[in-house]
């Protein structure tokens, strides 16, 4: 009988947790909409614009990063930075590209977004490209600014304009949609972003 009753309260106590747990679960705050994930590498190594007289050194993600997520936000809801512990409906890895060409004083920006679903499911790929006159010497962080917002700009109104991811989108925000989190990146399957991911 004591053995007995020792199992029930093992087993009440288990249930007991699993029911708080699962309380706090059905309480938690709803995970974003959408996740930005940009690659290491563009925080921690600047690139180089070049011009005969002088370089411009700089790195890619923090701008792109922030210019990403308050357009994004503004199209698709609740838009947050990838980090390991974080899950959404949906995933969009970003791959900034500037160039600078001295002769005709042009910053040409290049963004690439792959969108991917919540599971890991490869929706799309959209480029967005501008170009702002502008030199090296004078204002150039503004005008490399100019050039990603425009270039995310031009992704954003491609994503729009895919009635197929557009449609994925609404099913994901009308059913409870499975998620995975930011740190299962490097097993979306995509050969391509598995040899760029650094980790």
């Amino acid at each position: 009988m004591k053995k007995h009753i020792s199992k029930w309260w093992v087993v009440s106590g288990l249930m007991l947790s699993f029911g708080a747990w699962a309380e706090s679960t059905a309480n938690a705050a709803p995970g974003p909409d959408m996740l930005v994930y940009i690659q290491p590498v563009e925080f921690t190594n600047p690139i180089k614009l070049w011009h005969p007289y002088t370089d411009y050194w700089f790195y890619q993600g923090p701008p792109v990063e922030a210019i990403a997520v308050d357009k994004l936000g503004k199209a698709y809801g609740k838009v947050e930075v990838c980090d390991a512990n974080q899950s959404g409906r949906a995933l969009v890895w970003l791959q900034p590209k500037m160039f600078y060409n001295p002769q005709v004083q042009q910053f040409y920006g290049k963004v690439t977004a792959e969108v991917y679903t919540g599971i890991g499911k490869h929706i799309g790929t959209y480029v967005g490209e501008a170009n702002v006159r502008g030199t090296l010497g004078l204002q150039a962080e503004t005008r490399i600014k100019q050039s990603y917002a425009l270039a995310i700009d031009h992704v954003v109104s491609k994503m729009k304009a895919d009635n197929a991811l557009q449609a994925q989108f609404g099913a994901a925000a009308n059913q409870a949609a499975e998620t995975t989190p930011c740190s299962m990146v490097t097993l979306l399957p995509t050969n391509a972003l598995r040899r760029a991911l650094p980790f």
